[in-house]
This record gives C-alpha cells, structure tokens and sequence, in this order.
C-alpha cells in the first residue's frame, strides 16, 4: 500500500520542462556556491566499491546494498552499489593529498533497495557527497556549526535566485540564520512526541533546523536516529532540515559530521557491538592515523529541488520506479513524475 501524501488542492508551480530548466539551475548554482564556501575541487566517484575494503556506507545497519560480481575481478569478493561515499571520501583526501581546509565534493548516485517509497524517499539517491581536511584543533560543535552555516549560506543564495527567476513559487520559507539543538535537548523540549515528530515540531517552528549530536542512546535511552559508527563522530554530527510547506513536514536535507579518529571510532563500535570491523583497511587507516581528520557530508540533490521548487513528491524531480498505487494518485491530481 502505498504511503504516498497527497496535499490537498496541489498543483504544480512550474510544469515539467520549466522544472527540468530549474532543476539544472539549483544543481549548478548550489554546487557552485558550495565549493567556493568550502574551498572544494570536484572530483569523480565510483558507483560501486569491493565489498573488503570496509569502505562503503551501511547507513543505520540494517540495509542491504545491491551486489554482483565480475569474471574479471576477485571471484571471492562481492562487488556493491554504493549506499553513499562517507568513508571513501576521505580515503579519497588522503590519496588526492588535499590540505587542511580544502576538500572534495562529488556527484554520489546510489540505489538503495531496501528504501520504503513515499514522498521523499526513491530507491534512487542523488546527493552531493563532500569532504574537508581538518586538524585536531577544529575537532569541537563551533567548528561543526561554522560549517553548516556556511553550507546554509549557499541555500539561501540558490532560494534568493529561484524565487527571482520564478516568482510564482511564492515568499521565501528560508530565515536569514539556521537554528542549532542538540537531540537532547529537542528530547527535552517535547518529550511526549517520538523524534520524526520533534522534527517536525522544531521545523515547523524555526524553519531551518540543524539537530546536533545524532547516533547515541538519549536520556530516555532510545537513538533520536540510526548512525554509523564508524564514520560520523556522534557528538560532532547533525542533520540539516527545512521546513516543507507542501507537505507540512520536515525535510532533512543534509546528514554530515567530522568523522571518527581512532578514539571515537573504537568507543562506538564497542558501543554498536561492531568490533569485528576494527579488522577493514579503512578502519585500520583511522586507528593508525594514515587518514587525515575531516568533516563531511552528503547533501541530497532531488531534495533541495523538491523544496525550492515546492514540490510534492520527489518524483517530480527525478526520474526512478514507483508502485501502481503510487502511480495513479499522482495521475489523478496531477503530480507529473519524471
């Protein structure tokens, strides 16, 4: 069945080749506004990784990636779609030789199978993936929340620039600075609400939200969200939302963090129960300081569309697969997918 919303009295701002045009128009913009606040060099990235090197993303631990193997390669080595580049992004500094505050950023495409469709989330993902050098010295929450500034700065240039070329889309949603709370302290504030609901109530609220410190068990003892524990460090992450008007929800748009050293990395696979990975080329790379310290993220391309174009569903602004079901309530209230 399926768990698409259905806005009432919706109708599309832009019809489909102005979309198209738009489209194009945010991805060049932001990407271009995103390298020169972060000093980042576009890079290329691969669309699948041998399974042994440790350095795919298995996001929350519970996703399968798609997997095959070759005749040409290694007959005992499983081959895998990428779910998202975090950890080849900065084996990937260490072999380009980026310094300190400069960094990558890259085009990921993914396919997760086992993503649950509705109005925000595709088997297909389309994100900007990037990466940035650091030093011990920049590893505390100020450092983190510069950079999201910085990033936020580049969203309120791209919506600045939409709304000039496509008046129709209305008043700017976006508030002049983003709004920092830790998931504790969202906890705190509503604790009789799960945390989808905080995030929205949050959202709603200050219209840009970055939650702060993602991965770790709360007060209450439950994870405000699932995290990695081998990427992100825990208490130097968050995630970046803005308020959908469309659907009156939260919309995450960006996951990102400094990453792990050897002591963070140790502390929360031990946490995760996840020890048997100390043992992966990558995670011996962190243990032994053979990769530089950096701050990351992946910021998603068809959600940034879907809010600055105001759209409903994320099929609007890419192409991917959906069910009958889906299908046919976009057919009869004119939500065009791509």
């Amino acid at each position: 069945m399926s768990k698409m919303i259905v806005p009432e009295n919706y109708k599309a701002y832009l019809n489909l080749i102005e979309t198209e045009v738009a489209i194009k128009m945010i991805k060049d913009t932001f990407e271009r506004r995103l390298a020169e606040q972060l000093r980042l060099t576009r890079v290329s990235a691969p669309l699948f990784l041998l399974k042994n090197t440790g350095l795919n993303d298995n996001l929350s631990g519970n996703e399968k990636p798609v997997s095959f193997k070759s005749f040409e390669l290694n007959h005992d080595d499983e081959i895998e779609i990428i779910h998202s580049l975090a950890k080849w992004k900065r084996d990937a500094l260490h072999r380009y030789g980026f310094e300190r505050h400069t960094g990558l950023y890259t085009d990921m495409n993914a396919i997760r199978k086992d993503e649950e469709l509705d109005n925000i989330h595709s088997m297909y993902v389309d994100q900007w993936d990037w990466e940035m050098v650091i030093s011990s010295e920049d590893r505390h929450l100020d450092y983190f929340k510069a950079i999201v500034s910085k990033i936020y700065n580049a969203l309120l240039d791209v919506e600045f620039l939409m709304i000039r070329h496509y008046p129709q889309l209305g008043e700017s949603i976006l508030p002049d600075e983003i709004y920092f709370i830790t998931s504790q302290e969202l906890e705190d504030r509503y604790p009789d609400l799960t945390s989808k609901e905080r995030e929205k109530a949050i959202t709603k609220e200050q219209k840009a939200v970055c939650i702060l410190q993602i991965g770790d068990r709360l007060n209450s003892g439950k994870k405000h969200d699932g995290r990695a524990p081998d990427y992100d460090d825990w208490a130097l992450n968050g995630d970046i939302l803005v308020y959908n008007t469309q659907l009156d929800d939260a919309l995450e748009i960006s996951s990102m963090g400094i990453r792990v050293d050897s002591k963070a990395l140790k502390e929360q696979l031990e946490k995760a129960d996840e020890n048997d990975r100390l043992t992966l080329p990558y995670h011996q790379n962190v243990i032994n300081n053979v990769l530089p310290l950096s701050i990351g993220g992946g910021i998603g391309q068809s959600r940034l569309c879907m809010f600055f174009l105001r759209k409903a569903h994320i099929g609007e602004v890419q192409a991917s697969l959906w069910d009958e079901e889906t299908m046919r309530l976009c057919a009869e209230h004119k939500i065009h997918l791509l």
